[in-house]
């Protein structure tokens, strides 16, 4: 039984170095990837900023920021979707498949190596809001307390983007799926407070798992527009932002796994 787990620990690790030597080799996907942030940072901070309410008042920016870190979180999704189905495509994981190693090395590998480069990610643009003028109010005990929310969060989305990318099977598909996850990090609280939508809207957008997670980094980053609605699911971030991850990861993990097993060869 030792023995076992002690290669199963192995197998993981080395798919995890051949994902990561994948970063190394393609420095201009690592480039676009941490590029994208920025962008909606100074995109949003600087360009529609001035045009933004907050309820209550307050900084734009420091509102901005948590839903920032959020997005780039849901982002990931589609990275580990396009780059699971160009596996399949080449055919990468049919040669997996007929190796001697762990049936969950492969999936497992995969998201370890994505949770290394997305908290990576996640410090440069944490740095790049310092840059801009954004800063933690709440001590930083509570500020740690975010960023790790933030990786859950990450977390799930990973096997949700591991299933999705072995069920297209090519890069093309991925592509257009990708295009689905601007409405649905768009109908959050990510960029402006639900109270101020449409009623029908405002609601979709309080119940979207993103948005707890937004919420929870607002209040531990002690920012401004942290849990103001009086609905339940908006009073009650933190907790919500810690059960949505989990049912995620308790739907997608084994669904991946699974679903890698059953794969053609």
């Amino acid at each position: 039984m030792i023995a076992q787990l002690r290669w199963g620990a192995y197998d993981i690790w080395t798919i995890t170095r051949r994902d990561l030597l994948t970063w190394v080799i393609s420095p201009v996907r690592v480039i676009g990837e941490v590029a994208f942030p920025i962008m909606f940072v100074l995109l949003f901070g600087y360009v529609f900023g001035s045009g933004m309410v907050v309820p209550g008042g307050g900084d734009y920016r420091d509102f901005l920021m948590p839903g920032i870190f959020v997005m780039t979180m849901a982002f990931g999704i589609g990275n580990t979707m396009t780059v699971v189905a160009t596996d399949i495509e080449r055919g990468v994981m049919d040669r997996f498949r007929s190796l001697p190693m762990a049936p969950s090395a492969v999936v497992t590998g995969r998201c370890t190596a994505d949770m290394i480069n997305s908290f990576a990610a996640l410090l440069i643009t944490i740095g790049c809001g310092l840059f801009v003028g954004w800063s933690w109010h709440d001590g930083l005990g509570n500020a740690l307390l975010a960023v790790a929310l933030l990786l859950l969060l990450r977390f799930a989305c990973l096997w949700v983007g591991i299933y999705l990318g072995l069920i297209v099977g090519s890069p093309e598909a991925a592509g257009a799926v990708w295009g689905l996850l601007f409405p649905i990090t768009m109908v959050t609280s990510a960029f402006v407070a639900p109270e101020l939508m449409p009623s029908w809207l405002g609601f979709i957008a309080e119940w979207n798992p993103l948005s707890s997670t937004v919420g929870a980094a607002r209040e531990l980053f002690g920012n401004v527009g942290a849990s103001t609605a009086d609905s339940w699911i908006g009073s009650h971030a933190v907790l919500m932002a810690v059960v949505w991850p989990l049912v995620l990861s308790a739907i997608f993990l084994p669904l991946s796994v699974r679903r890698y097993q059953r794969l053609s060869r």
